[in-house]
């Protein structure tokens, strides 16, 4: 990708932003880094940019920054489809920043998407990539935390990129093609800003825009709106399923991973040997096997590289065990479809949750917290809406907890109730922005503070 003496503004200073107005500065580019928040310096040190003569403007954007522009660049946080960029983009071409990595990449794409599951088993194909392309011939980003144009950067023609992708990463995206790709499910998420479900599940649908009978699309066959999929795409369908036996596909037969392809049953290892645990880490592990093995990897060292595979941190991550208490870091779940496959793995739980209150549908969450959950405690700006739905749903009053915004309150109340054979259980249902700066920064705190706890 040519940029030399192109004038690019990279829209967003987050981990995307500035890693895309490295590149293109490196590729030849003159760049401005542009950021809404103007006490943005804060909070960040912006000197490493400054000293690449990148430009950093930070406050209000108007038309005016934008004027003499080639390419505009925007960071996944950013919505698309503001008036200004609606405008900007009648004379420039506005891409996202997984568009600018894909103009970037010598290797071949396979992508991760779905509503839950995505950082795990974006983590487990990146592993099982390595069998086929080698360890230091397979690049992870994405929404997975490391930018994904880095990883297109850095990985040559002769390995591959497996990216996780978010709906907000296709809103700018148009040309972004993969060699595979998976969709794991779709539940209701990011209806803020994207308004419908049939935004929103477009928005996932584009991972395979321009695929062929070449190119290669796992699905969720239990997921009714991902087997759906399988009318509009023109790949080469894989279904997936953790309850039923597939004609052709990825299932569980008598305990164990199998693959039915062309004819041929292919067992991969026993669910038991998996160090990922609970019923959606199967469903992670079908679909990633699943993608591995269309781009020709070795059952056995698959097998092996499955049963190596530990848990991801922020989802269902075991802290620590004090008295026979295990209190588990799942802050990765942000809705309530991916705190209740948390909830279904243990019986009797201490549960935390709330956050930045989404406002989806809790009518399932409350079924399962009614089945196993003991006590409740809530937390930030959901606390209100989560109680009032709690007792809406006959959850017992003098069994919920309210911690406002404090995540020590919380862990020190779960602390002071809990006995054995219970569980200690962070596991939202809510985004963290009330409190956090991110999930992982909500995770981490909570595992600093059960950490401290005697």
């Amino acid at each position: 990708m040519d940029l030399s003496n192109k004038k690019v503004i990279v829209i967003g200073a987050g981990i995307s932003g500035f890693a895309a107005a490295k590149l293109a500065k490196k590729l030849g580019a003159d760049v401005i880094l542009s950021d809404a928040n103007e006490k943005l310096g804060e909070k960040h040190d912006l000197t490493e940019l400054t000293a690449l003569d990148i430009k950093v403007v930070l406050g209000k954007q108007t038309e005016a920054l934008f004027e003499g522009s080639d390419l505009v660049i925007i960071s996944p946080a950013v919505p698309r489809h503001l008036p200004l960029f609606e405008k900007v983009a009648e004379k420039v071409k506005i891409i996202s920043e997984v568009e600018f990595a894909y103009k970037l990449a010598k290797a071949p794409i396979f992508a991760v998407t779905g509503t839950n599951g995505k950082t795990t088993t974006t983590m487990l194909l990146g592993e099982l990539m390595k069998t086929i392309y080698g360890e230091d011939n397979v690049g992870v980003g994405g929404n997975i935390g490391t930018p994904l144009c880095e990883e297109c950067y850095r990985i040559g023609e002769n390995g591959c990129i497996v990216a996780e992708i978010s709906s907000y990463q296709m809103e700018a995206s148009s040309d972004f093609a993969t060699k595979g790709a998976a969709i794991l499910n779709v539940t209701p998420d990011h209806l803020a800003r994207h308004k419908t479900m049939e935004v929103y599940q477009a928005e996932k649908e584009k991972v395979f825009a321009h695929h062929t009978e070449e190119n290669f699309l796992v699905l969720n066959y239990d997921d009714v709106h991902t087997r759906d999929m399988a009318n509009r795409a023109k790949s080469t369908i894989c279904f997936f399923s953790s309850s039923q036996e597939l004609e052709e596909g990825a299932f569980v037969k008598d305990n164990q991973l199998v693959i039915r392809w062309k004819g041929l049953m292919h067992v991969i290892c026993n669910v038991d040997d998996m160090q990922i645990k609970g019923s959606h880490n199967i469903e992670n592990a079908l679909a990633a096997l699943s993608l591995a093995f269309l781009a020709g990897g070795d059952t056995i060292k698959m097998a092996e590289a499955l049963k190596a595979f530990a848990p991801v941190e922020h989802r269902i991550e075991p802290v620590k065990t004090i008295d026979g208490v295990t209190y588990y870091n799942d802050s990765k779940a942000t809705n309530p479809e991916a705190a209740n496959k948390a909830i279904a793995t243990f019986p009797h739980i201490i549960l935390i949750a709330g956050g930045d209150d989404k406002n989806t549908p809790l009518d399932e969450f409350y079924a399962l917290v009614n089945e196993r959950v003991d006590n409740l405690i809530l937390v930030g700006d959901a606390i209100k809406r989560f109680k009032e739905e709690a007792l809406k749903h006959n959850y017992p009053e003098d069994k919920i907890y309210e911690a406002g915004y404090s995540m020590q309150e919380a862990v020190n109340y779960a602390h002071k109730i809990v006995k054995a054979p219970q569980v200690v259980l962070l596991s939202p249902a809510c985004a963290s922005f009330d409190m956090y700066e991110g999930y992982e920064a909500r995770g981490r705190d909570f595992k600093r503070l059960v950490n401290e706890l005697k």
